[in-house]
Parts: structure tokens; sequence; C-alpha cells
């Protein structure tokens, strides 16, 4: 069917529906990839480097021939790979996406065997360098981002996925970044992704609601710069800080229930672990007060003194955006609830 070379928007968008291969190491491959993709490594890292080393002290002709020593015994099993993972996804489709690090002979020489077999085969122009710089200049541009604000405990994630129920443009940040944004936010996750990892599945994801809702704002939460491990990229959050924000005003009381609810499951040991990696900016006294009320089980108690805290720093990242100073809209709601409060959030934004 024939090897086509396209550049990466394209290589982008047709990832969205058909199978891609990582045809580089595994630990390239693990550090950072594009999502979606699947590892099916042409050489393991040992034999990456092995090659390498033999294309920069001997020559190029000297790489391939090693090359083809690692490469051929195991062409059948990639092959075989490959096609169960194509059909797996779309038995019918007959085409796959493949690229490694700069776009030169790996993922050649990968592309030629799926050619011979019968498959439509594209190859990435520049390969995941190509992809990266890409990414990098989309987090740079002053997408048309719509902020959802509201202090801690007011349920955002979740009226977030009652927008996008709702057919609006939404990204979220916390999910992408495997951390629910404050110190409790990892608790009970997986690890967190690498920064690269994170930026890829952030430009990947903000692609994806641009070509499907070309004419609306997308939704972001209201987020500090650091997410857990990760950080939102500099340009990209310096854009964020300047752009309209949709604050949910939710009682104290109903948050306070919602904390409850939502963190109060989890094991006594992290969420005292939580509590002394923030004791320097909470304070001794409520570091102590915090604690010894969730050694009583009195989470009630426990979340009084740790919502505070955070509703005092939140007021504080409010009050510290650059000028021009964002429009904060107020949207009043009786408690923590996600489609009710979408609703109102529409209404009150629409209007």
């Amino acid at each position: 069917m024939g090897i086509e070379k396209i550049p990466v928007e394209q290589f982008v968008q047709l990832s969205q529906i058909h199978t891609v291969i990582d045809v580089r190491s595994d630990a390239e491959y693990a550090h950072a990839h594009i999502p979606g993709a699947t590892s099916i490594p042409l050489f393991n890292d040992e034999e990456r480097a092995v090659v390498g080393t033999i294309y920069k002290q001997q020559s190029r002709e000297d790489a391939i021939r090693r090359g083809l020593d690692f490469f051929g015994p195991k062409m059948k099993e990639m092959l075989l790979q490959a096609e169960f993972l194509i059909k797996e996804r779309n038995p019918d489709d007959k085409t796959v996406l493949v690229h490694c690090w700069r776009g030169g002979m790996r993922s050649a020489a990968v592309a030629w065997l799926l050619d011979l077999y019968g498959f439509k085969v594209y190859t990435l122009i520049g390969g995941y360098k190509a992809f990266r710089n890409w990414v990098l200049d989309e987090m740079g541009m002053q997408h048309p981002f719509q902020i959802l604000g509201g202090n801690t405990g007011s349920g955002k994630t979740i009226v977030l996925q009652s927008l996008k129920n709702m057919n609006e443009a939404v990204v979220d940040l916390e999910g992408l970044a495997g951390h629910k944004g404050s110190a409790f936010g990892n608790i009970g996750l997986p690890k967190q992704p690498s920064q690269e990892m994170f930026e890829n599945r952030l430009a990947i994801a903000i692609k994806i609601e641009k070509d499907k809702y070309p004419d609306k704002q997308i939704w972001l939460e209201d987020e500090s710069q650091r997410i857990g491990t990760v950080n939102i990229p500099q340009d990209m959050w310096t854009h964020m800080r300047r752009c309209d924000i949709v604050f949910m005003d939710i009682p104290f009381s109903e948050r306070l229930n919602y904390l409850v609810d939502t963190y109060g499951t989890l094991e006594l040991i992290a969420l005292r672990d939580a509590i002394l990696r923030i004791q320097k900016r909470l304070g001794g006294l409520e570091t102590k007060t915090a604690i010894l009320a969730l050694e009583e089980k009195n989470f009630h108690g426990c979340f009084d003194v740790l919502l505070k805290y955070y509703d005092k720093q939140y007021r504080k990242g409010l009050e510290n955006r650059q000028e021009p100073k964002p429009k904060i809209i107020m949207v009043l709601a009786e408690r923590v609830n996600d489609e009710e409060n979408a609703k109102l959030i529409l209404k009150q934004n629409n209007g």
C-alpha cells in the first residue's frame, strides 16, 4: 500500500483514529511518548547503545549492518505484535503510524516491514523530536481558555466533567497530571507522569478540544502552576492567569462536608503524612490541631483547619493576578453538586 512521510500536524490528527507504533527503545518510551502510542522497540536499550556507538565511531554503513543483526531475528515477532494491535483497534483498518526519535533508520526499517506485509504506513517527518517541538509550540499559544475557579472543596473537577457531558470544551489538568492538586492529591493514585509526558498529554488534549469545538472556549480548572510533581508550562500558566474566571461561591460548611466525604475514607497514615508535608506553611499550632483531630477520627475538625488554610491560599492566588486583572464572574451555589452547578455556570456565563 505504500509508505508516506507526513508532518507532525497530520500525524497527530491521524493518531486519533489509527494505531501508532513507537519503535524507540524501552527507556525512551518510558520517559515520555506520544499519547496513545504503543511501544514495539526496534532495539532494546543495550542494542540501541551499541548501534549508536558504531554510528558515531565507525560509519553509518557499519551501524546498519550491526542493526540488521538485531532486527533480523525480531522481524516476525514485531510484525505479529503490530498486526495484533491494529486488528484489536479496528479489524478493518489497514493503516498504521510509525515513528522513532528523528524519523530516521529505525522507523524506516519497521515501516518497510509493515508495508511489505500490506499495511498503509505513515511515518513522522522529524520523528518524536518534531512532535516535542509541536508540543512546545502548542504550550506557547494563546488558546481561548475559560477558567473555572472556586475555593477548595467546591467540586471543580466534577463540575468540569458535567460541563464536558454538556458538550462544552474541557481539559482536565489534574486528570492529565494524575494528581488532585492539594497535599492529599496523590493519595491512592499511581505515580505521576514525567514533566515531558504531562506536556505531551496536555498538548494533545487541547488539540482534540480545539478540533471538536472550534468556536468554543476551553474550560480549565484554576490551578496552581505546580500540580504534584509536574508544572503547567510557564507560557501557558501566564496566559491562564490573564483569562476570565467563573468563580463558584459555595458555603464553607458544604465544602467541608464534601471534603470529609471525599478524603475521610483514606488511610489515616497517608492523611497524616500529607498534613506534615505542608506543616511549615500551615503553622505549628494548626498542624498539631489538625493531626490531633485526625487521630481522634474527628474528620470535620481536621479538615476545618485545612480548609481555612487553603481558602487563605486561594484568596492570595486570586489577588496576585498580573495586570490587567482578569474578570471574575461570581456564581452563587447552595451546595456541591456537579450537574446543578454546571448549569448555573453556563447560565451565568452565557447571560
